[in-house]
């Protein structure tokens, strides 16, 4: 067994522990997005604008499915973090093992749900005729990997908690090259078809579960896994889903609202369809340092508040949302300026570069928008606030941006009052997180008493 050396962000510099620890993460995440615009890449360039359609619109639907269980299993991370900085370690067995024997559990449950009920949802989006059958494949074969998906999330989200954020990184490198490899053999090759690239998916997902899962079993440290411990234990998964349920049905409510985005993107046609599912996979990009910061600051608010370092726990969070803003807004200024070639790489389609082109115009501006909502929201989670943010997502990001949408279609119709949903929404939801940051109402009530500008 090897002896672990990760990062305790109880101790040492602010900036340059939390930086250390976002790297891995930036970098996995990256080697993630890289091989999720390879299904799209390939694809597009090997079976047509109709398979790249039917592909690009699948990603609300997935997430609305997997993004529930995963939400739910992240408050796993939040417990075991917490535990790990209070060096309660009888506790963070407990929660491992039961976070693992969950996530086996919800993964089978997602595999029955995610087949069974695919085409009718993909009916209920209003998915054209010409895509549909390619749309059912692809999804079909994408849920019966899902066991692999949750638990990759899970074992990744146990070592990030207690502070490694590097071996996640190596099996997501590698799992990286192997989906590439294959959808290049499946796709660009053999001209498979669809359901081919979300069979390479899932092979390297199970590959990095298995890295995972041997990384856990074999590390000599206080959360080695030990499968004749791995069970359901009542307490500790109360714990872990009261902090996890919110951040599921938040994934969930963010994912509902893009599936109705996504089905007046689909009453534009396929060109829009395609358009905008190249664009979604250029836009991952700005997710990277929103990704990899709010990572880090959860596991960051988390530790500390369990060691009870408030003070230490305010200046991470500025330090935290300053790093995600200026990096994701930077991001969005590259993906407005070339964006046009960044589209092209899927389709060279003039129609389908042109819906691509339109949406990155509008939505790259207000990425410091998204990024400040979705840090204030790893902040909260880590607090122990789930509660929080679920509630301002839902309300910004589900009900008022479907109501805007309803309305505003029903009077204008053109594809641009459906990009205008993700800007408006954003600036609700940041302007609500600001108030309550400030108002230090997230930090014990003795601690928080000259509020979020204490730590200035």
């Amino acid at each position: 067994m090897s002896k672990s050396k990760n990062i305790d962000l109880t101790e040492g510099s602010i900036a340059k522990q939390m930086i250390a620890f976002a790297i891995p993460l930036f970098l996995g995440n990256l080697f993630q997005q890289m091989y999720n615009m390879a299904d799209s890449l390939i694809v597009g360039n090997s079976l047509g604008s109709e398979a790249l359609a039917a592909v690009a619109s699948t990603g609300a639907l997935t997430f609305l499915l997997v993004g529930f269980f995963s939400g739910t299993a992240m408050g796993a991370g939040v417990v075991i973090s917490k535990f790990f900085g209070a060096r309660d370690y009888d506790n963070l067995r407990l929660a491992i093992h039961t976070d693992v024997a969950f996530g086996i559990v919800a993964g089978l449950i997602l595999t029955v749900l995610g087949v069974a009920f695919t085409p009718q949802i993909l009916l209920w989006m209003g998915t054209p005729a010409d895509v549909f059958p390619n749309a059912v494949l692809y999804l079909r074969v994408y849920f019966l990997g899902s066991l692999a998906v949750l638990l990759y999330n899970i074992c990744m989200g146990i070592l990030q908690a207690v502070g490694d954020s590097k071996h996640p990184l190596y099996y997501l490198i590698l799992s990286s090259i192997v989906n590439i490899v294959l959808d290049l053999i499946f796709c660009g090759v053999f001209k498979l078809g669809v359901e081919y690239a979300a069979l390479a998916t899932i092979i390297s997902q199970f590959l990095s579960v298995v890295l995972c899962m041997s990384r856990l079993m074999r590390v000599q440290d206080v959360y080695q896994v030990r499968l004749r411990e791995v069970k359901l234990h009542p307490d500790m998964l109360k714990q872990i889903l009261a902090m996890g349920l919110p951040t599921g049905l938040q994934n969930s409510v963010i994912s509902l609202a893009n599936v109705v985005v996504q089905s007046n993107i689909n009453a534009f046609g396929k060109m829009a369809m395609a358009g905008c599912g190249a664009y979604s996979k250029v836009e991952g990009f700005a997710f990277l340092p929103v990704t990899c910061f709010t990572m880090a600051l959860t596991t960051f608010v988390g530790q500390n508040m369990g060691a009870q370092k408030y003070d230490r726990v305010k200046k991470g969070v500025v330090f935290g949302i300053v790093c995600t803003i200026i990096l994701s807004e930077l991001t969005g200024f590259v993906i407005n300026g070339f964006a046009p070639q960044l589209i092209a790489l899927f389709d060279s389609e003039p129609q389908v570069v042109a819906f691509g082109v339109q949406q990155a115009g509008i939505a790259t501006w207000f990425f410091f928008l998204m990024a400040f909502s979705h840090a204030s929201a790893a902040v909260m989670r880590g607090a122990g606030k789930p509660v929080v943010p679920m509630v301002v997502i839902l309300t910004a990001w589900c009900v008022i941006r479907i109501i805007y949408i309803t309305i505003a279609t029903s009077f204008i119709h053109d594809i641009r009052v459906v990009f205008w949903a993700y800007p408006i929404t954003w600036s609700i939801s940041s302007t609500i997180f600001l108030i309550y940051l400030l108002r230090g109402n997230w930090l014990p009530k003795k601690k928080a008493e000259k509020g979020f500008s204490s730590c200035n």
